[in-house]
């Protein structure tokens, strides 16, 4: 078993260069299934994620190549419209894959997704999408079978929340359907403006992304086009709090500060100054932290959930008391009990977590249970006496790019074994 040992207290300090953005990639991965040509996505992260996702598109008949950051497509003879379960428990955004295999075929049939376990995240929102846009949904002993006659129907569509998933499914969708598609309520995260950039670079005719009401005039097929994937703002918020955590100097390159400007400001908060440079993004830590005050997670522009546990790691070296409200999911806390594990003083009370800053944490052998909870467990191990041992690195390789070399670069003490 694989696992990152890290001897805390060192203060970090140099350059991190900021991979491409998780959940920009995997969207696209799937929206190749609806091109009807070749595409090449730049700048993509090397993510046992991204590893599903092709993983995915072969099995439907695409071709795919690993060109150098790039990942190569050409979905010009697909030949099947069914994704089995093993492939789609292997993440939970597979259920992407849905939009595009339905628009190609007019038919789809997957099971339901997997991933990390972070409390419900129902579907129902993209399934009664896709039957305003024409699609017959059956649902059976897990799989969900769709189907219509022709091609997609374009539809007024109100989401009942802004899903970034149900979103992307909807503008991939219809990106090749009959008449205009416009979604109110839609999510606002970079994300969809990148993805929404890349449908437009295959042909679609898409406006509004960025905004609540997002249309999506059809046609009728996409072509192939080179695309260069965002930087990601979540790994971009991960390297912000290990500088912040260690009272380092840090330059991030790659990154677009607009994209991570809510957790900016809590860590302006705290004390750190952030400022932009010709070379980047620069973070400077003092030697003790502020508290956070109260930090909510919502939908974009937001706090994102995605920062949640990481930023919380940083809190608990803070002076003072910070409060989280956790309002995407209903089971992203935990990573609350592993924190402990290092000397952390939080108590949890249904969405709310209440964390006392301590004067120091300790070292000690603790389990990642999803993604963004291993990144939270490293970067409390960065300032952790002694040694902290990682455990469940198959969710930190879900979305990070060899965070420990990353982190190592910095002058952290930090090794996989």
């Amino acid at each position: 078993m694989a696992v990152i040992e890290i001897n805390g207290g060192v203060r970090l300090s140099g350059e991190a260069v900021i991979h491409g953005a998780k959940n920009s990639a995997l969207p696209m991965l799937a929206a190749c299934a609806a091109v009807q040509g070749c595409c090449r996505l730049e700048n993509c992260p090397a993510l046992t994620d991204v590893n599903a996702a092709v993983g995915i598109l072969r099995y439907i008949g695409c071709r795919t190549e690993q060109c150098g950051t790039a990942v190569c497509t050409d979905a010009s003879e697909l030949s099947r419209f069914d994704i089995p379960e093993h492939l789609m428990r292997e993440m939970r955004s597979s259920i992407s894959f849905l939009g595009a295999v339905l628009a190609r075929f007019g038919r789809a049939e997957i099971s339901l997704p997997g991933g990390c376990e972070l409390g419900a995240r129902p579907v129902d929102i993209h399934l009664s999408a896709l039957e305003k846009m024409g699609a017959a949904v059956q649902e059976r002993h897990g799989i969900i079978s769709c189907r219509c006659n022709g091609r997609m129907k374009g539809a007024a569509i109100t989401l009942s929340f802004p899903s970034v998933g149900a979103t992307e499914n909807i503008m991939t969708a219809a990106a090749t359907a009959e008449g205009t598609t416009i979604i109110n309520n839609a999510a606002r995260e970079p994300e969809i403006t990148d993805l929404g950039n890349f449908l437009t670079c295959c042909g679609a005719r898409i406006s509004g992304c960025g905004s609540s009401t997002i249309i999506i005039d059809g046609v009728e097929r996409l072509h192939g086009c080179t695309y260069t994937i965002m930087p990601d703002r979540i790994e971009a918020a991960t390297y912000m709090a290990a500088a912040a955590i260690t009272g380092g100097k840090v330059l991030l390159r790659q990154v677009v500060p607009e994209h991570i400007q809510p957790v900016t400001s809590v860590l302006e908060k705290m004390g750190c100054r952030i400022h932009c440079t010709e070379s980047g993004l620069l973070v400077d830590a003092p030697r003790r932290l502020r508290p956070a005050g109260t930090v909510r997670t919502m939908p974009y522009p937001g706090f994102p959930t995605d920062a949640q546990a990481i930023i919380m790691a940083v809190t608990c070296v803070a002076e003072g008391t910070s409060v989280f409200v956790e309002n995407i999911f209903d089971s992203r806390f935990k990573h609350v009990g592993e924190l402990c594990r290092l000397g952390a003083r939080i108590t949890t009370e249904g969405r709310a977590a209440v964390v006392e800053g301590a004067e120091r944490l300790t070292g000690a052998s603790v389990t990642a249970t999803d993604l963004r909870g291993a990144a939270a467990l490293a970067v409390a191990g960065l300032v952790a006496e002694g040694t902290t041992t990682l455990s469940g690195l198959n969710h930190l390789d879900r979305g990070y790019e060899n965070l420990e070399e990353g982190l190592a670069a910095l002058g952290a003490s930090v090794i996989r074994r």
